[in-house]
């Protein structure tokens, strides 16, 4: 495989907008309230988990083929593709998950992107993981899009 800067900078980028995500997810699970309590409070601590592993696999990836993660907090505001909220005002259970499946929308386009970039690098297992980010995002996206009746 050939060094690719283009494919790193944008793996570097996911690394970043998993961090803000990872973050962001957690802010919901903490602060969500209503009927939908439970269910809610559960599902976005899926989903940070998940996100967790693969912030973790993309920045290893990214170290294998010898990148540099971001790895502070202000690089992964400075970098991310989606932007942290900081709660100030209670938000309803309805516009947190609007806004997480606007991030999630936003992520999935980038790892299209990626898939994309990978395979013209030659790097099926970058390509793998974007596949498999994607894939599970989308379906998310799908049930999220179930609860807001969309």
């Amino acid at each position: 495989m050939a060094d690719n800067k283009a494919l790193k900078a944008h793996l570097n980028v996911a690394v970043a907008t998993q961090g803000v995500l990872f973050t962001k997810l957690h802010q919901y699970h903490w602060y969500v309230k209503g009927k939908h309590f439970f269910t809610l409070h559960e599902t976005f601590e899926e989903y940070y988990d998940q996100i967790n592993e693969y912030f973790d696999e993309f920045a290893e990836r990214l170290l294998t083929i010898e990148g540099k993660p971001y790895s502070t907090l202000q690089e992964f505001i400075d970098h991310s593709i989606i932007k942290e909220k900081p709660y100030t005002e209670e938000m309803s259970q309805s516009e947190m998950v609007q806004s997480v499946l606007n991030d999630f929308e936003k992520i999935v386009d980038h790892a299209t992107e990626g898939i994309e970039l990978a395979g013209d690098a030659g790097d099926p297992v970058s390509e793998d993981l974007y596949i498999g980010y994607k894939t599970d995002l989308e379906k998310h996206m799908w049930m999220l899009k179930a609860y807001l009746d969309k």
